[in-house]
């Protein structure tokens, strides 16, 4: 009984300590809170009295930019990191324990720092010595000194110098030079009076998206002697920097570069004064691959324009419009394309009297032609007699305008231009269809083609893929295909498919596009010669090649999956510089992308949008189509998929499913999916992923059905499998 008693007593003891041990815990918890929000002391002194000290001095710490990745996760901008060498030399700079913070011993300072710098022990004696002579504070170290990296900077530090310290330094780095630029465009380093430092974009995706790369500065405050340097071991507060956004582009690097290839290769052998090229997912709008002539180094800043040809270059066609003009008279549905008419010349009397004629290009014309041949042919008086017979000239620029042109597409660079199709008379709108005294850009003439490869729903533009934050490495933007409206009929599409298959692939080898015919390939789209306008003589150029030849097309014809535009100005001749620069990327494309040559498929499927649809209907559905059919989750609703809806697929095409119980932590099986395929199911995926090689898949790192954790997917393809 007692002894129970005596237990019981112990019980409330130990419980009495253990509620006086938690609520001294919470005291402490308490009081630690209290330190570093409200009066964290350093030293004696609290933050606020700390930072307000005229011994002190506070920087800014400059936070890392957002890199620029591609769409495969390749790095296109990063930040470097760089240090200067410097050294202190004044012996006043002693700590509060009274420890040396100065070089002291020239000698062995110098025949150490030899051992890792690329440069001679008695040059650093010398730069040593005559600073202690002239008493200097502290003394840098040349160009030997600068630009050191990380990796040298560890090896000093661990030869435990005394006096010896580091700048940082940050700058913006372009791994691939030229690689890019006018979409990357450049960034500066900009200092203030206090000389604080951060970087700022001034062309391109690096200023557009400025805010986003940015990121936020931190601060330092620090105690400094008399002279205004930092008191080595001495007291601070930090406050740090919050890094910038990570932005991934749908550039794909390999199509990049078979562009910038080809370009330099046209700007070679044609020495234009500039040349341009760019490839565009045709079913989403995604930008692939960019480049023009005159590049420059974004490292170097090597530029002779400021203008980013893309979106920013205004310029008069020619008659790759010829696309648009035969598109508004199709869809208005009174067009007959066995009409024939005289080609050669037309001649228009104006309300004064005078008598303007305007010729096709083959001045003495081809005879009696349908309109349909007229195309081919690329006839001038066809457009003219279209604009004035099947349909008006304020129809024709009622067309422009829902086509896009006449205004600003909203592609993500500053300056975008809207160009001009502003004309009063019928003369003006007969030139005007053949693209002449109207101006548009290069982005303009994408946006526009989209009609045709979706048939009759155009699509913007878009080069941002995703934006990541490099903190939490959360997603917090995923660029969308965006639809701006059904603009013509389906027929009218398959019309407009057939006409520009007869430029390039049809039996009259007078036709413009002939060039462009390659066995195998079914290319289609329409070349353009344009008059370039003097403004300083008030007329037109007149020498041979004074043109701007451009090329717009699609590739494969029937169902068209890259959208291609071309242009050359001012080439040293005449010779058809776009032709092979065309040909050569559409091959290499096709190639990377396994693209089947869909000329030789005969029945298609339009797709339906399936969205919110039951899964195991819409999969029976695709199927009976002759349609392969990839289903992520096992969920009955769809929530997300591939191709977009309305696009024309074909037998054996691949159609994904991504349900509403989708877990992007467990792997799929992606052997034998071709580089296409393997990259839009990873796409929906939302997973860290690489693809190396071309053809088809037979490796990936992570097996079908096991966790993918956060570790980078890397899938491998070959020729064969």
């Amino acid at each position: 009984m007692k002894k129970g008693i005596v237990n019981n007593d112990r019980f409330k003891v130990n419980k009495l300590v253990i509620i006086i041990t938690f609520l001294l815990f919470l005291v402490l918890i308490g009081r630690l809170c209290y330190l570093c929000l409200v009066d964290y002391k350093v030293g004696t002194s609290t933050i606020a009295a700390f930072i307000k000290n005229r011994n002190t001095k506070e920087e800014v710490i400059m936070p890392k930019r957002g890199t620029i990745y591609d769409i495969n996760g390749n790095i296109l901008a990063d930040d470097v990191v760089s240090y200067t060498l410097i050294a202190y030399l004044s012996n006043e700079r002693v700590d509060a324990k009274g420890n040396k913070n100065y070089v002291e011993d020239i000698d062995d300072t110098s025949n150490k720092l030899a051992s890792v710098l690329a440069i001679d022990s008695e040059e650093i004696k010398n730069v040593l010595a005559k600073g202690k002579e002239s008493n200097k504070y502290q003394v840098e170290f040349g160009s030997a000194g600068k630009g050191l990296s990380e990796l040298t900077k560890e090896e000093i530090d661990k030869l435990n110098l005394q006096g010896i310290d580091f700048i940082k330094d940050i700058k913006r780095y372009y791994p691939n030079g030229d690689f890019a630029s006018y979409i990357l465009g450049y960034t500066v380093l900009k200092e203030d009076k206090n000389k604080n430092k951060w970087i700022t974009g001034e062309l391109g995706l690096e200023e557009y998206y400025n805010d986003e790369l940015k990121g936020k500065s931190g601060y330092i405050t620090y105690e400094r002697d008399k002279y205004g340097y930092k008191i080595a071991n001495g007291r601070e507060y930090v406050e740090p920097a919050d890094n910038g956004n990570d932005i991934y582009l749908t550039i794909d690097n390999n199509i990049q570069l078979f562009i910038e290839n080809a370009v330099k290769d046209a700007q070679n052998n044609s020495e234009a004064e500039w040349v341009l090229m760019a490839a565009m997912d045709a079913k989403t709008g995604k930008i692939l691959g960019y480049s023009s002539t005159p590049s420059f180094d974004p490292n170097l800043r090597n530029m002779t324009s400021y203008i980013d040809p893309i979106a920013t270059l205004t310029y008069e066609p020619g008659s790759t419009m010829k696309i648009f003009s035969y598109m508004c008279a199709v869809d208005s549905g009174n067009y007959d394309g066995n009409t024939k008419y005289m080609s050669g010349s037309k001649t228009y009397t104006g309300e004064d009297g005078k008598e303007t004629t305007i010729n096709d290009w083959k001045k003495e014309g081809w005879g009696e032609l349908t309109y349909d041949q007229g195309f081919a042919l690329s006839s001038n008086i066809a457009v003219a007699n279209i604009v004035e017979s099947t349909i008006n000239k304020d129809d024709l620029k009622a067309c422009y305008l829902k086509y896009g042109f006449g205004s600003k597409t909203g592609f993500t660079m500053n300056r975008e231009e809207a160009g001009s199709i502003d004309y009063t008379y019928q003369i003006e709108a007969a030139t005007a269809g053949y693209g002449q005294g109207i101006t548009t850009t290069p982005i303009q003439h994408l946006q526009a083609l989209t009609i045709i490869s979706n048939n009759g729903t155009m699509l913007k533009p878009y080069i941002i893929d995703k934006i990541v934050d490099t903190d939490t490495g959360k997603t917090i933007y995923k660029g969308k295909s965006k639809k701006v409206g059904t603009v013509v009929s389906s027929t009218t599409v398959t019309k407009m498919k057939e006409l520009m298959a007869s430029v390039i692939n049809g039996d009259n080898t007078n036709s413009t596009g002939y060039l462009y015919h390659m066995d195998g390939y079914s290319l289609i789209g329409k070349t353009g010669t344009a008059q370039i306008y003097d403004y300083t003589k008030g007329s037109y150029m007149k020498g041979s090649s004074d043109y701007i030849y451009s090329f717009s097309g699609m590739f494969p014809g029937d169902n068209p999956e890259i959208i291609i535009y071309a242009a050359v100005k001012l080439p040293k001749d005449t010779t058809n510089y776009i032709a092979p620069m065309v040909k050569e990327v559409e091959k290499n494309i096709t190639k990377y992308l396994n693209i089947e040559n869909s000329s030789k498929k005969k029945d298609s499927y339009e797709i339906k949008s399936y969205l919110n649809k039951n899964t195991k209907e819409v999969e029976s559905e695709l199927k009976a189509n002759n349609l392969r059919v990839l289903v992520l989750g096992d969920g009955d609703k769809i929530i997300d998929g591939y191709p977009n809806s309305n696009s024309k697929l074909y037998d054996n095409d691949l159609v994904i499913l991504k349900t509403n119980s989708f877990d992007n932590k467990k792997m799929v099986d992606l052997v034998g999916y071709s580089y296409k395929e393997a990259n839009n199911i990873l796409k929906l995926m939302d997973v860290n992923y690489s693809i190396e090689g071309n053809g088809y898949v037979y490796e990936q790192s992570v097996n079908a059905g096991d966790d993918i954790g956060n570790d980078e997917i890397i899938v491998k393809l070959k020729e064969k499998w």
